[in-house]
């Protein structure tokens, strides 16, 4: 089972990580760059997640690069365990943030019209940030999954 998509040390972990890392790095980007976003804690949250991600994405992306260079293999017991609690902390920290800010995104949008009537608000720009997110908490979720069933065969 060592031969999973996306174990550490191998090049679809690398590719994986990678793309976490853009997808949040993307995410927080777009989120800090909008007018408006500390109109509401979520907002903030979902900053504070995504730079978590890219972080610990960048970090894990850095280690498969060390991995593949000098052919070494990461499938330990203690590394891999390391590797499920930080990436599920990771991951329900982001699908949490993605989740409140989608929410009150309806809550802008459907709910009281703040959108429309407040012109100095990106929203347009926050749905693309919470959409950015989404996918670089999908990503992170396959990598969790991964690194679970790697942990379950050693």
């Amino acid at each position: 089972m060592k031969s999973l998509f996306g174990s550490p040390g191998k090049i679809s972990g690398l590719l994986l990580r990678t793309c976490q890392c853009l997808f949040a790095a993307s995410s927080l980007s777009v989120m800090a760059s909008a007018s408006g976003f500390s109109t509401s804690t979520s907002f903030c949250f979902l900053i504070a997640a995504m730079g978590l991600q890219v972080l610990w994405s960048f970090g894990l992306a850095c280690l498969d690069i060390h991995a593949l260079r000098l052919k070494k293999d990461l499938h330990n017991h203690i590394f891999l365990s390391l590797l499920v609690v930080g990436d599920w902390v990771t991951a329900i920290l982001s699908l949490a943030a993605a989740c409140s800010s989608a929410g009150v995104m309806v809550v802008f949008i459907k709910d009281t019209n703040i959108c429309r009537s407040q012109a100095a608000l990106s929203c347009n720009t926050f749905q693309i940030s919470i959409a950015l997110a989404f996918m670089a908490w999908f990503l992170l979720a396959v990598s969790s999954y991964v690194m679970f069933w790697l942990l379950a065969t050693i």
